[in-house]
């Protein structure tokens, strides 16, 4: 068992500056872009003025988000950059590796020693001392290198199997894009319909030209939506429970912190995988869910179907979303909240013949099918990683 040093004497906090001009979108990093769970980062979606300055971090920086800590926001840099101010940005010492220190404040106990020091009720704030007192395993270099290795290892996994699913989602939309948005489907001689001189007709509902036969319907007339339960009226009374899915675990996934209720719930709110959620309050989104049995929460729908296929609904459903991210801007509210009312107005083409949407999903449900094993093996990655983690830290397991 090593001894332990505090992160205050194998790290800083950086001590220098990026004009504010010269950062990116790509480069910026704010407690937004910051991924909740340890996720990592995405792409800014705005830059502050362009005046002064702002902290800069260095490629193999540790970015941490300050507000917050139980989100837990954390990030190993992989470029330069500029972050606001409530991001913490640690420079680690050049004789430790940054990965295994990055590794060492990527488990649970560090975000719980954060909120131990944090002031603030509403929104906590961490106390930049006090974070730096966390103790941290002191091995030697080579003993560092071997346990970052091993973790960055599965890490770079999951992060292939995200790059591929991103592909495979981008390949199915883009199929569905091509035949039933821009209608060049397959026709009678296998030529795209549209492009080749289909016959077209004015749509007046949909404000657009659509094929000669096809039909106006509405999103409650391919799928129906079933709300989530309140998970109140359910709590545990023994350990067998299921693991309730919010709209925190549909971007997520489940964690410790996860809610959980009994499993005598209405089989209707039980998600599998493979089931579309829709998220229809605060955070608009649909996905197909693929990480493990659990219960729905109220403020999401699940969608299914007797008549079409879930790659039939579940395309339409994303294809909408847009419009109903505006309607909800356009109430100039934040918080989002799509009825059954909103689905009854919305409007959709639909194909005359059913075979035409077999056809399709003949090609894209092979693609749902692996992006969901995919996402199946990188939460058994994750929990070997997760596993992994405090055990190599304590000693308990060792690498060659």
């Amino acid at each position: 068992m090593s001894k332990n040093v505090k992160l205050n004497d194998i790290a800083s906090y950086s001590n220098t500056r990026i004009k504010i001009s010269d950062i990116t979108l790509d480069t910026y990093i704010t407690t937004d872009n910051l991924l909740q769970n340890k996720a990592g980062i995405c792409k800014a979606t705005n830059l502050p003025p362009q005046d002064g300055t702002m902290p800069a971090y260095q490629k193999n920086d540790i970015l941490i988000g300050n507000i917050r800590p139980y989100l837990k926001k954390i990030w190993f840099a992989d470029r330069n950059g500029g972050a606001s101010p409530d991001v913490l940005v640690l420079n680690v010492h050049e004789t430790y590796d940054p990965k295994y220190v990055y590794y060492t404040l990527f488990r649970d106990d560090f975000f719980d020693h954060v909120m131990k020091g944090s002031k603030g009720t509403k929104m906590p704030r961490g106390d930049k001392s006090q974070v730096l007192d966390f103790l941290i395993p002191d091995f030697d270099l080579p003993t560092q290198q071997k346990i970052a290795s091993v973790l960055s290892s599965l890490d770079a996994k999951i992060e292939l199997n995200n790059r591929i699913n991103a592909e495979l989602e981008a390949m199915a939309k883009t199929l569905y894009d091509y035949w039933f948005v821009q209608f060049d489907f397959p026709n009678a001689e296998g030529k795209p319909y549209k492009s080749s001189g289909g016959a077209m007709v004015w749509s007046e509902d949909l404000k657009r030209e659509i094929p000669e036969g096809w039909k106006v319907g509405t999103l409650l007339d391919i799928a129906t939506y079933t709300n989530g339960l309140a998970c109140q009226k359910y709590r545990p009374v023994n350990d067998d429970t299921l693991r309730v899915i919010k709209i925190r675990e549909m971007k997520d996934g489940f964690s410790a912190s996860s809610e959980l209720v009994r499993v005598d719930i209405p089989e209707k709110v039980i998600v599998e995988n493979g089931d579309v959620l829709f998220s229809w309050s605060a955070s608009l989104e649909v996905i197909v869910w693929a990480k493990g049995r659990g219960a729905l929460n109220q403020h999401i729908f699940k969608v299914t179907s007797e008549k079409y296929p879930k790659s039939f609904y579940y395309y339409q459903l994303v294809n909408y979303l847009q419009h109903f991210k505006m309607l909800a801007e356009n109430r100039k509210t934040t918080m989002g909240h799509i009825t059954q009312e909103h689905l009854q107005q919305s409007r959709i083409a639909v194909p005359s013949s059913d075979g035409l949407i077999k056809l399709l999903d003949e090609k894209i449900t092979p693609i749902l099918d692996k992006q969901i094993a995919i996402e199946q093996e990188n939460q058994q990655l994750t929990q070997l990683r997760d596993w992994l983690l405090p055990m190599l830290m304590n000693g308990q397991v060792v690498v060659e």
